[in-house]
């Protein structure tokens, strides 16, 4: 495997719709290597967003494997895969996906939580991460008193605080505005190079996909190689 984090082997989902089949990934086959930044594009129905769920673990493809870090994710128990979910994996929404009732600190500090690690460690962590991220002075705002921009630094604050193997970005300048799109890229790209951290965006924002430094264009759920 070398040093990939992510290897795709053939991979295919299937959905039914009645009776109807869809095949919404068809015979993917893909390596994503360990300080990457690469960005998944393609139109509308390219099976982007299903790529992304299923290297999160998310979802299970009907055929072929995905490994993550030398574990291949459909031969693990359910508790095995939130482990390498919490652990492993870090999750970048386009809605955010903060929890309401928790301040930009508590939001970000969630996971080490989860994982047990000592209170004192997780502030240190969780207060440098902020700062990092530009939100230094902003950590006891609940989510409703944060612009968006602010919001999705918090998600991405939580996705890295835990520092795992990759970090999965769907659509994450989505929802906000071109100034803020841009920034956000910015900060996702120094993380990369100063952290050495694994992106894999799912997008079809074309400011995301000029600023990747590997472009996998999907079409009809395949690698489009033309």
């Amino acid at each position: 495997m070398g040093d990939n984090v992510i290897v795709l082997e053939g991979v295919s989902k299937v959905y039914s719709q009645g009776k109807i089949d869809v095949k919404a990934v068809n015979n993917l086959s893909l390596e994503i290597e360990r300080g990457e930044f690469a960005v998944l594009c393609g139109p509308s129905g390219s099976g982007k967003t299903t790529v992304l769920n299923m290297i999160g673990g998310l979802d299970i493809p009907t055929s072929g494997r995905i490994i993550l870090e030398w574990k291949e994710l459909s031969t693990l128990s359910g508790t095995e895969l939130a482990k390498i979910r919490r652990d492993r994996i870090g999750f970048v929404f386009q809605a955010y996906n903060l929890v309401p009732v928790l301040t930009a600190f508590e939001n970000a500090e969630f996971v080490l939580a989860l994982q047990n690690v000592p209170k004192d460690e997780r502030r240190e962590k969780v207060m440098a991460i902020l700062e990092e991220v530009g939100l230094k002075g902003l950590e006891d705002r609940r989510p409703d008193e944060l612009s968006g921009g602010q919001q999705q630094r918090v998600a991405i604050a939580r996705a890295i605080v835990s520092e795992p193997a990759i970090i999965l970005a769907d659509e994450p300048t989505a929802n906000v505005d071109s100034v803020t799109a841009e920034s956000l890229i910015t900060l996702m790209e120094e993380l990369n190079k100063e952290k050495g951290i694994t992106f894999l965006f799912s997008t079809h924002d074309q400011r995301v996909i000029s600023r990747g430094r590997r472009i996998i264009r999907l079409r009809d759920g395949a690698l489009d190689l033309e």
